[in-house]
């Protein structure tokens, strides 16, 4: 996540795809969700008080929610402004933290809930078959309204200089849909399910497609007039429609856990592990073949199978070169890194981290050691 945050500007490769395809920075919101649902095999193995732990869940899930709006919400201006605050009129609701404690939510309910065990030992398909049952719910729900809502023409206003002042100088811009089933940016229901529920001054205002040749940004990420006009448009990534998806990967993870919970030997773990890996990939790879784009803003079902076999690959890689071998002195900086996630992700994404890196410069603030990092990197 940190590669991709201060990366992807000076190697594209890395950072996101501005709409179908995978880069190095897609597969970081899967793996993030995949190993949560993996957490939550083991926090909730045994749960006596049902009542108790959905309590404690909403709770947990509320708390992460309503961080994310602190932190990605707009409330902090960046590296070039020492001011905060933002207009309640248009703070972002959604976000990275958001879409995982949505995820979390989800897969908690269902191993609390959902979850049919036994005291003779019964296979783990079995005990936890009404979890797929709700991943293949999900997955209708989110198919029929991806694909089956129509969505007409819609209209947008963009704020000029005076972004404080009366909208009198705001541009109109008009985006010409009428269409049912479009998975480009312009056109997809998931935005319009966005725009009608949250409202579009709360969605994300910089989308990644605007790098898309089309909108023919300029180095300043400024988007030109001649630009089409969805060019312009807000789009959130982490929407709600796209969510839904989302929290299956959580779903995903989850079986994973299970497997790790409740099978001893390694061998037997990693043959599941295995099994499920190379299904989800088959699956994906093959529903794009059929036309269903890898498109990580709208969260397809491709994009999902795909991330999500990728997560289980890396995750038994590491358990066999760890567990197994016993490298694990190599990973001593990822578990530390794991076990304070949430702080460095604070850290990261309140720029904080940056802005300490910033305060050393030489001589003239402008040589400060950050922007010699990037300046480097640029010229090779």
């Amino acid at each position: 996540m940190i590669v991709v945050d201060y990366g992807g500007s000076v190697f594209p490769i890395i950072g996101h795809s501005p709409w179908n395809g995978l880069h190095l920075a897609d597969f970081v919101m899967p793996f993030f969700l995949f190993v949560v649902g993996i957490s939550i095999a083991l926090v909730y193995k045994k749960e006596p008080n049902r009542s108790e732990a959905t309590w404690k869940a909403v709770g947990r899930a509320a708390k992460l929610f309503l961080l994310g709006i602190l932190l990605q919400g707009g409330f902090l201006h960046g590296l070039n402004s020492l001011t905060y605050g933002v207009d309640l009129e248009r703070i972002r609701l959604l976000g990275i933290l958001q879409r995982i404690s949505i995820g979390y939510l989800v897969g908690a309910l269902c191993e609390i809930w959902l979850s049919r065990r036994t005291r003779r030992e019964v296979g783990i398909l079995k005990s936890y078959y009404l979890h797929w049952v709700a991943a293949f719910a999900i997955i209708a729900v989110y198919l029929g309204l991806l694909y089956g809502l129509y969505v007409p023409d819609w209209q947008f206003f963009v704020p000029g200089q005076g972004y404080f002042d009366l909208p009198l100088d705001a541009r109109a811009y008009t985006v010409k849909c009428s269409v049912r089933g479009d998975v480009g940016p312009a056109c997809n229901s998931a935005g319009m399910i966005d725009r009608y529920v949250l409202g579009i001054n709360h969605l994300y205002a910089k989308p990644v497609y605007k790098n898309l040749k089309e909108c023919n940004i300029s180095r300043d990420k400024v988007v030109p007039e001649s630009a089409p006009s969805w060019c312009h448009a807000p789009f959130d990534p982490e929407g709600l429609l796209s969510s839904l998806t989302a929290a299956v990967t959580c779903l995903i993870g989850l079986q994973y856990g299970h497997v790790l919970a409740h099978l001893q030997d390694h061998k037997g773990r990693l043959e599941n592990w295995c099994v499920f890996s190379v299904a989800f990939l088959v699956l994906g790879l093959f529903l794009a073949l059929l036309g269903f784009p890898i498109n990580k803003p709208l969260y397809s079902i491709s994009y999902m199978l795909i991330t999500s076999a990728t997560a289980g690959i890396t995750f038994s890689a590491l358990y066999l070169l760890v567990d197994i071998y016993g490298y694990r002195w190599l990973t001593l900086p990822l578990e530390w890194m794991g076990k304070h996630a949430l702080s460095i992700f604070i850290v990261v994404s309140s720029n904080l981290a940056v802005i300490v890196i910033q305060g050393f410069y030489w001589k003239s603030p402008q040589n400060n050691l950050m922007n010699c990092i990037v300046s480097l990197f640029v010229h090779q």
